[in-house]
């Protein structure tokens, strides 16, 4: 038998290869991490200018939850981020796929697309400011307009890459253009949409941090500023983690969504 055939066979799906998962991997990874920083903040390894001990960042959320001060802080947050990304996203995926279906619209959208994509969305907040005011409307237009333009670009990018076959067979069998989009056009743009939508999600929690720097009470992004201007590390650091556990309940929401809406790449 040939090498060749003693290959070990590869296992594929709709959308690639087949990926194993490994529970706990991740776990371990982040508790090893956090050991390590324990100890070296602990017995002086680590300067405590540098990085605070994990314990005293725990004892600081602790010293949140029972003043009730993260709730106050993490509750306008929350709002601010669905109502800014929820904008931006439907509209964005709306515009993406109108681009990526008529080429009218693509002509004459995707040069204005190309020109603000680069922006610093970031820059553009004084701009909000004076437009919607200092108060929630500035911040949910900033968030809106940071997640809109790159979910437009996966969007249209989406469904440009759609196997033209599957939409060539579904014209030899006499499918109307609506069905054609509706069963083979956006189911096969979908995984790309959701790829897009990691990476605006992203981008949503970055600006929602710059927005509530900026004429916000309260906020993750407040607080922050606040423990940065008084050099408190405990209450930074734990502003940050705030933020990074934001992040991969956003990134695990998504990938519910792909497990519901891909089960046909399995």
């Amino acid at each position: 038998m040939s090498d060749f055939t003693k290959a070990k066979s590869v296992r594929f799906r709709g959308g690639g290869f087949a990926p194993k998962s490994h529970k706990g991997i991740g776990l371990v990874a982040f508790i090893v991490l956090i050991t390590l920083a324990e100890i070296g903040t602990r017995y002086g390894y680590i300067s405590a200018l540098t990085l605070p001990r994990p314990s005293d960042v725990l004892a600081t959320f602790q010293q949140l939850y029972e003043t009730g001060l993260l709730w106050k802080h993490l509750l306008p947050s929350l709002s601010r981020l669905i109502v800014g990304a929820a904008l931006g996203v439907t509209v964005g995926i709306g515009v993406g796929v109108l681009i990526g279906l008529f080429s009218y619209i693509r002509a004459g959208l995707v040069p204005l697309v190309a020109a603000i994509f680069p922006i610093p969305k970031i820059a553009l907040l004084p701009l909000f400011i004076i437009w919607f005011g200092i108060d929630e409307g500035s911040k949910y237009a900033l968030i809106a307009f940071g997640t809109f333009t790159p979910t437009v670009v996966a969007t249209y990018g989406a469904v440009d890459n759609v196997d033209r076959t599957l939409i060539r067979m579904g014209q030899s069998f006499g499918l109307s253009w609506f069905s054609i989009v509706r069963k083979i056009v956006l189911p096969g743009a979908m995984p790309g949409i959701l790829s897009g939508l990691r990476i605006s999600l992203a981008i949503a929690i970055i600006l929602l941090v710059a927005a509530e720097m900026l004429g916000a009470e309260y906020g993750i992004g407040a607080y922050i500023l606040e423990a940065g201007s008084l050099y408190d590390l405990e209450r930074l650091f734990a502003g940050v983690v705030i933020l990074s556990v934001l992040g991969v309940i956003v990134s695990a929401v998504i990938g519910l969504i792909e497990r519901v809406l891909l089960r046909w790449r399995t």
